[in-house]
């Protein structure tokens, strides 16, 4: 099958010829990918900066944000068949450690992480578990909803998170309408009564955050300082995650999503506010499952440029270049 691959860190990967993975345990699940979604995260994998943390040995498939239909199933599945369309939670997971059998399955001890630690799913195909497929509903198809497996995973999950937070009367200032951001909208939308207020320097990315339905836009956060209940930073670096710890007020939670930047302050300012600062990881099986509801149900859509999976470097320079609005999407 074709694939692509890191061969080396701080070079871009290319589109290699690889054997077909194979179903070999009871719960393996292999999937034909319909698209796999491109993440900033994999400009962060070839630029090296998860070399140290994930220890895979190069080269390896890329890929985490992965949707298409079972083609084989292990002898003990029985959640899904051959001609299902699903999407894969970016985790392959135990279903025996606590964390697993808690409900929080994206902090299971024994999980594997495809894409990240071990081959991933911008390929032809793609071998996962029965804990990781969740089936589609009809009309949904998988380049409409393949990067909701991590991007919308990600925003969902930390959106749940703050819900008990954005009561009537609140305001979350959310960061960044782009990739993750976008979505973000629009589960605040959907889930709170909060009053949406969408920071982003980039004119369309504010024109869309409009459109999606948030109250107010701005280019920057002068404006904002000490004014959000919450602020949603979707982007985490560059200056933002220190302009998004300022717009938060007194007793304010500042949810960090995007990553690459660092929070200095002071402990006697975070004592003397009751300011807090939440991270954010991929979020659980159910969660997914709860989005798909919303896709399902149109309140959550995601804006995507497709592109063939050999164009995997036009689509990492459309990215990194800031010219891909919402999701970059590869079809295989």
């Amino acid at each position: 099958m074709k694939a692509v691959r890191v061969h080396s860190y701080g070079k871009r990967p290319s589109v290699d010829e690889v054997p077909d993975p194979r179903v070999t345990g009871p719960l393996d699940v292999l999937v034909e990918v319909g698209a796999a979604g491109l993440c900033r995260t994999d400009l962060h994998i070839v630029e090296g900066q998860w070399a140290e943390k994930s220890g895979v040995q190069l080269p390896y498939v890329i890929g985490h944000e992965n949707a298409g239909w079972v083609r084989e199933v292990g002898s003990a599945v029985s959640n899904v068949a051959p001609g299902d369309t699903v999407i894969l939670h970016p985790l392959v997971t135990c279903g025996l450690c606590r964390p697993c059998r808690a409900g929080d399955d994206v902090h299971c001890e024994n999980s594997k992480f495809p894409g990240i630690d071990t081959d991933g799913g911008m390929a032809e195909y793609l071998v996962t578990n029965a804990r990781a497929v969740v089936k589609l509903a009809d009309g949904l198809e998988p380049a409409a909803v393949a990067a909701l497996a991590d991007a919308g995973l990600t925003a969902y999950h930390a959106v749940r998170k703050a819900v008990p937070l954005l009561y009537p009367g609140t305001t979350c200032v959310v960061i960044g309408a782009g990739g993750l951001g976008h979505i973000g909208v629009q589960c605040l939308l959907a889930m709170t009564a909060t009053r949406v207020v969408v920071v982003d320097p980039s004119e369309g990315a504010r024109n869309l955050a409009t459109q999606l339905g948030a109250h107010e836009v701005f280019a920057d956060t002068s404006e904002l300082h000490d004014s959000a209940h919450v602020v949603l930073d979707f982007v985490g670096e560059q200056g933002a995650e220190k302009e998004g710890l300022a717009c938060t007020r007194r007793a304010g939670s500042y949810f960090v999503i995007g990553y690459g930047g660092s929070i200095d302050i002071p402990t006697i300012d975070l004592i003397s506010t009751e300011r807090n600062i939440i991270g954010n990881l991929v979020g659980s099986y159910n969660d997914l499952a709860e989005l798909m509801t919303l896709a399902a149900q149109g309140s959550v859509k995601l804006h995507t440029r497709t592109y063939p999976l050999a164009a995997v470097n036009e689509a990492m320079d459309d990215l990194e270049a800031g010219r891909l609005q919402g999701r970059g999407i590869l079809v295989p």
